[in-house]
């Protein structure tokens, strides 16, 4: 057994000797305990040996404990004092960024405010102007509908006027200007159904515009609510948790620019619509008010062509029913006179008979009384002058026939020119004329 007896040594704490104020003195002993090596009395204090520290160690041990204390003390109130600064710091940028935060927040619900209501107010405007063009629409349909009647009067004119009786059956300056009513009606109704289906058609872009600026509002007013809620948020929010990944920025978000264009080029399209629509009203407006002032010119000339008409069928009929006066007086003369002659020849014939019963009976006379003495020269001459007498009663008798022929056939041309004229003046002021007095007035042309 060896005279050294080994023991297990406590933990020495280098950290504490090297912090140390100063560098120790080594001596013997120290050189002794580093080989591992005691100092030995002897065998008498063999059992009082054990591996020791030395005074030195312990009042080096002792001073690197009080070093090492002093140096956490420094290191801890540096630390206290770092996390104050710190936390003061933090909690400043974390108050102004959270304040910036919501000023941001509080300008752009100012931003979206102002574009929310400029959407509202063009929306209201397209609104306002799309009943304002539904309303010109609807004139146009009246108008539309308003001008069957004058279409239904001018053709219903001209079919009537078909029935005039053949010498009246001309065309004149009444068909003329029916003829240019009727074509002008349809040249206006093709007008108005154009410009009609140009109404709709804007009226379909004015609500797609109006349907475009309540989406962007929309989105709008959903963005200002959750803007507004999120700026009502605070630090004593019980309704806040944690979001790790929000403050990703996705991929599919735009940026204010390209915000404010799109919402701009909204607004420019509804102001675009709403100039096209208001000028479709004016050119609206102005195709109701003229087509119907000419559709009314034109009415005041077909009525005037047909005054006027009416005027030379009066005329011809007052001449014609004086000229059939005339012939009637006339043909009761003649036939008067031809009862006239007739009784003249008859009154002739008794005569005739008496002087050729005498010349008859004076030709049976004896031998030489069958002579020519006066009494047979004067019968003679009488049967003669009988005879020329009555030839120029029967000529004149034929003469007042053949008159009274050509009297009857004026008097029957002169009453079917009366009744002519009668008829035309019956469809042309009775029947056509009347019936324009329905005609639209410029109102209810005009859509109204």
């Amino acid at each position: 057994m060896s005279s050294g007896v080994l023991v297990s040594r406590p933990h020495f704490d280098s950290r504490a000797v090297v912090q140390a104020a100063g560098p120790t003195k080594h001596t013997d002993a120290d050189a002794a305990v580093t080989d591992g090596l005691y100092p030995s009395s002897g065998l008498a204090t063999a059992g009082y040996r054990s591996a020791k520290y030395t005074t030195e160690d312990w009042y080096g041990n002792n001073l690197s404990t009080l070093n090492q204390a002093v140096a956490d003390r420094s290191n801890a109130e540096r630390i206290r004092i770092e996390s104050k600064t710190l936390c003061t710091e933090t909690e400043a940028g974390t108050l102004r960024s959270q304040a910036e935060g919501t000023r941001r927040l509080g300008e752009r619900l100012q931003d979206m405010h102002l574009w929310k209501s400029e959407l509202q107010r063009h929306i209201e405007r397209l609104i306002a102007e799309t009943d304002l063009l539904l309303g010109q629409k609807r004139r146009l349909e009246k108008a539309l509908d308003a001008t069957e009647i004058p279409f239904a009067i001018a053709t219903d004119n001209l079919t009537c006027r078909e029935r005039r009786p053949g010498p009246d059956l001309v065309k004149d300056l009444v068909e003329e200007e029916l003829l240019k009513e009727v074509e002008l009606i349809r040249s206006v109704q093709a007008l108005l159904k154009r410009t009609l289906s140009q109404a709709v058609n804007q009226i379909k872009c004015n609500r797609e515009a109006k349907q475009t600026l309540e989406l962007d509002w929309s989105d709008k007013y959903q963005a200002y609510s959750l803007d507004d809620q999120c700026g009502r948020y605070g630090n004593t929010s019980t309704d806040t948790q944690l979001h790790p990944t929000s403050a990703n920025v996705q991929d599919h978000v735009c940026n204010r620019d390209v915000w404010v264009r799109v919402t701009q080029d909204n607004l420019s399209v509804a102001q675009r619509e709403e100039r096209a629509s208001a000028e479709l009203r004016l050119l609206m407006d102005r195709v109701l008010q003229e087509t119907a002032e000419d559709l009314r010119a034109q009415c005041s000339h077909v009525d005037r062509a047909f005054s006027q008409r009416c005027v030379q069928l009066t005329e011809a009929k007052t001449q014609l029913e004086l000229h059939l006066a005339q012939i009637l007086e006339q043909i009761g003369a003649q036939e008067r006179n031809v009862v006239s002659l007739r009784q003249a020849l008859h009154d002739k014939e008794a005569p005739l008979r008496v002087a050729q019963s005498r010349l008859r009976q004076r030709s049976q006379r004896p031998h030489m009384e069958l002579c020519r003495d006066d009494p047979q020269l004067s019968l003679v001459d009488e049967v003669d002058q009988i005879s020329r007498s009555i030839s120029s009663l029967q000529r004149q008798l034929s003469a007042a026939r053949s008159s009274l022929a050509d009297l009857e056939r004026s008097r029957l041309v002169l009453e079917k020119g009366v009744g002519s004229k009668t008829h035309s003046l019956l469809i042309d002021r009775e029947k056509c004329m009347a019936q324009r007095t329905r005609y639209p007035t410029v109102i209810a042309l005009s859509g109204y």
